[in-house]
């Protein structure tokens, strides 16, 4: 689809041919005393535009796109306030995102309780994404950091990033510190930099969770690694403000929605943040995020001949209307 705002023309002096099309619509309809066809003048119009050779930025869907979902399995995920339950609603959810997703997009699933493991590497096949969503059993802890971190790691093989060496770093005295100095070291060697932006471009990560993040690094330090190596990292809010009660190790407790997290790590990486408060409402997030995470290319194309083509359809279609209805063809 070409990007109407971008139209320049290659020839733009040739536009003046189009001041002719007025003047022989006057003089058409000074000698026979009627009006000329309207779709036979924009038709003509567009024979002149074309003569200009227009030009506009046209967009197409990128061949190598990948997007990481990021799925909470800690234990709140068993709260029942999206039904049947919040993990249950994300795996349903999920699904429908992966059955709607372009084929050459490649997507890859996380999943994130106390630590994070990489359950599907990113593939373009439907299928083995369904089998890694099929079974995913629920933990103790929360480490959504470490599954932003993870998937940074799947998404940028060539930019550096050390995982290990960063939860290793995280879980030892002074880890903010630490950590601090691991996202700057990440990112210090130019060219891995300037290899991962270009990447970090056509990738996402889009991570479902409650909000509650309790161990391994900061959340918010891997969000600004993403947005140091320009991945978009789009947020889902599972759950409802009011929250439920779960029993969790013996004891029960009221897991509620915490958003606030999640808001900040869409606006460092400038992604987006939804809540799902409900498991249809959950489906409908799916639904948008397909559109946002469709990744195109930009490049300026000549569009005459598309233009031309339009104009010769107009003038054909106004010339048979009036030969079927006049015998004429004006």
């Amino acid at each position: 689809m070409p990007d109407l705002s971008s139209i320049s023309f290659l020839w733009p002096w040739l536009l003046f041919s189009g001041t002719a099309v007025p003047l022989i619509a006057v003089t058409f309809a000074y000698r026979t005393r009627r009006m000329p066809p309207l779709v036979l003048c924009l038709g003509l119009m567009l024979l002149c535009v074309a003569l200009a050779r227009p030009q506009a930025v046209l967009m197409a869907p990128l061949r190598e796109a990948t997007v990481m979902l990021v799925l909470d399995t800690s234990g709140s995920m068993r709260a029942t306030d999206l039904k049947p339950s919040r993990i249950e609603a994300a795996q349903n959810a999920a699904r429908q995102f992966i059955e709607g997703k372009p084929a050459q997009l490649r997507v890859g699933l996380v999943t994130v309780a106390g630590t994070a493991a990489l359950a599907q590497a990113p593939t373009e096949e439907r299928d083995a994404l369904f089998k890694a969503l099929e079974s995913l059993p629920l933990q103790y802890g929360s480490a959504l950091g470490t599954g932003v971190l993870i998937s940074l790691e799947a998404l940028l093989p060539g930019a550096g990033i050390d995982a290990q060496k960063i939860i290793n770093e995280a879980s030892e005295p002074g880890a903010a510190k630490k950590a601090e100095s691991a996202g700057r070291s990440l990112d210090a060697p130019k060219a891995a930099k300037e290899a991962s932006g270009s990447r970090g471009r056509n990738t996402a990560i889009v991570l479902m969770s409650d909000g509650q993040s309790n161990m391994g690094p900061d959340l918010l330090k891997m969000a600004e690694l993403a947005a140091t190596h320009e991945v978009k990292v789009y947020t889902v809010g599972i759950g409802t403000l009011e929250g439920d009660v779960v029993r969790m190790q013996g004891r029960s407790m009221r897991v509620k929605l915490e958003e606030e997290a999640l808001k900040k790590v869409a606006t460092l990486t400038q992604g987006e943040y939804f809540r799902a408060d409900s498991a249809e409402g959950l489906l409908a997030v799916y639904d948008k995020l397909g559109y946002r995470l469709r990744f195109e290319k930009r490049a300026m194309s000549e569009i005459s001949a598309s233009v031309a083509l339009l104009g010769m359809l107009l003038v054909m279609f106004s010339c048979g209307r009036a030969l079927a209805r006049t015998g004429r063809i004006i």
